[in-house]
């Protein structure tokens, strides 16, 4: 017997999206798009200007090539961590240009005004640098990169659900601002490189390269995403749990800050201070870290199978959709069937369907926890209306992809003929048909 949320439910059947509404000036689209991409370019020009001028023209351009290595590794674990619930491209592009840009350029004026002030007033300039490499940079710079975390969650709500939004948001903006720091890191080093005359395995970029690239691509993403755990959690709170919402966010952020300053001075500790650092204290982490990650999204796709019956047993869904979505290989299947039979459009479509549906899951089972916004009735309507127009051609391409992995046979949507399925209509597409009857709560 499903739980009845604690919200009435929607009286009647939705007839698609509610009428927009005159939005303020500040609401408009060119003012939403055109502000952040503005204040991004300003930022890349004078990150760039400020790069070149420490490194060179060369040196930038050797840092560029080498920076890049990690780069798309990264954002690639960070999209398939994703792919249960996949947020927009244009968040994860504001992500990675506010943490190669913006953050990048905060945390470059920053920690070099802090430490000339510390040098100045201590008359001491060794400790000053090693004061801003252990306390000034790690503050400034994870609160840098946090504010690209807050804007998503204030300004992308619906984009921003659980956990691993807050991971995928925090990792991909770590990565933009390591993407910039290793082009001025290894830009430097191969300045000095030619002030020496050293070439080969034996020079300041191979070392450089070696231990940034190679062996610690993940150290920025790792420390951010502590605090998009932490704005994670506080997208799963309730609205009446104001304290939890602010002080789990900002206990992320100082869990940020302290890794990053012990990993900082691991230098400090001896001749092999970086290695057992990066033994004793990163590698477990990174791997704990993963684990939780990973244990999420599976607990995502479980939520997904576990709500979406409700509305197959009102008609919104078919009977066997709960089993495909709620099944990443399912899901894959769905998509490459629609993808042969109709081409790439028809292949989006069920990818847009799979990810309305899952976020239709994620609003459910919030409301059930009592977590659920005021506009939950709107955005189920909306969620609702998205799979309608979507069904003629994602419910043949998931019946296959159940036929498919099912345990047992699943009834085909279309009459089948000897041991296999029968070819789908040529034209996927019906006239319209009403809703069904609305009433997900139903058992």
């Amino acid at each position: 017997m499903a739980i009845r949320p604690p919200y009435p439910p929607q009286p009647g059947a939705p007839a698609g999206p509610p009428a927009p509404r005159h939005p303020h000036w500040w609401q408009r689209r060119w003012v939403r798009y055109g502000a952040p991409i503005t204040l991004l370019a300003l930022s890349g020009l004078v990150i760039l200007a400020l790069v070149r001028e420490q490194t060179g023209t060369e040196g930038f351009l050797v840092g560029l090539g080498l920076a890049v290595f990690p780069v798309p590794l990264l954002v690639a674990a960070f999209r398939w961590l994703d792919r249960v619930e996949p947020g927009p491209w244009r968040t994860l592009v504001f992500c990675f240009a506010w943490g190669a840009c913006a953050a990048a350029l905060i945390a470059i004026v920053a920690n070099s005004f802090a430490t000339r002030w510390i040098a100045t007033a201590t008359a001491d300039p060794s400790s000053a640098d090693t004061l801003g490499a252990t306390v000034i940079a790690p503050v400034v710079e994870e609160s840098a990169k946090a504010a690209a975390v807050l804007l998503v969650f204030l300004f992308r709500r619906r984009d921003f659900t659980g956990i691993v939004d807050g991971v995928v948001v925090a990792g991909v903006t770590a990565t933009g601002f390591a993407f910039t720091e290793n082009i001025l890191y290894l830009g430097t080093a191969f300045g000095t490189d030619r002030l020496t005359g050293d070439h080969g395995l034996a020079s300041v970029t191979a070392a450089t390269f070696f231990v940034r690239v190679v062996m610690s691509p993940f150290a920025h993403p790792l420390f951010t995403v502590l605090t998009g755990i932490g704005f994670g959690v506080a997208a799963l709170s309730g609205d009446h749990q104001r304290v939890r919402r602010v002080l789990v966010p900002a206990a992320g952020l100082l869990l940020a800050m302290g890794m990053h300053s012990v990993w900082n001075s691991s230098s400090d500790f001896g001749e092999f201070g970086f290695i057992a650092v990066y033994a004793a204290f990163m590698v477990p982490a990174f791997a704990l870290l993963t684990w939780l990650v990973v244990w999420t999204r599976q607990r995502e796709l479980r939520t997904v199978h576990t709500e979406l019956p409700a509305y197959t047993a009102a008609g919104w869904l078919g009977t066997a959709e709960p089993y495909v979505l709620g099944s990443m290989r399912a899901r894959r299947l769905a998509r490459e069937y629609a993808g042969r039979q109709w081409g790439k459009g028809a292949a989006r479509s069920v990818a847009e369907y799979e990810a309305y549906a899952t976020s239709l899951a994620f609003l459910r089972h919030r409301g059930r926890r009592g977590r659920a916004g005021g506009d939950f009735v709107v955005r189920e309507r909306e969620l609702l209306h998205e799979l309608w127009r979507r069904r003629d051609i994602a419910r043949p391409s998931l019946a296959y992809a159940a036929g498919a992995t099912a345990p047992l046979p699943v009834p085909p949507p279309w009459p089948a003929h000897g041991w296999g399925y029968a070819a789908p209509p040529a034209r996927p597409f019906s006239p319209p048909v009403p809703y069904p009857a609305y009433n997900p709560y139903r058992s």
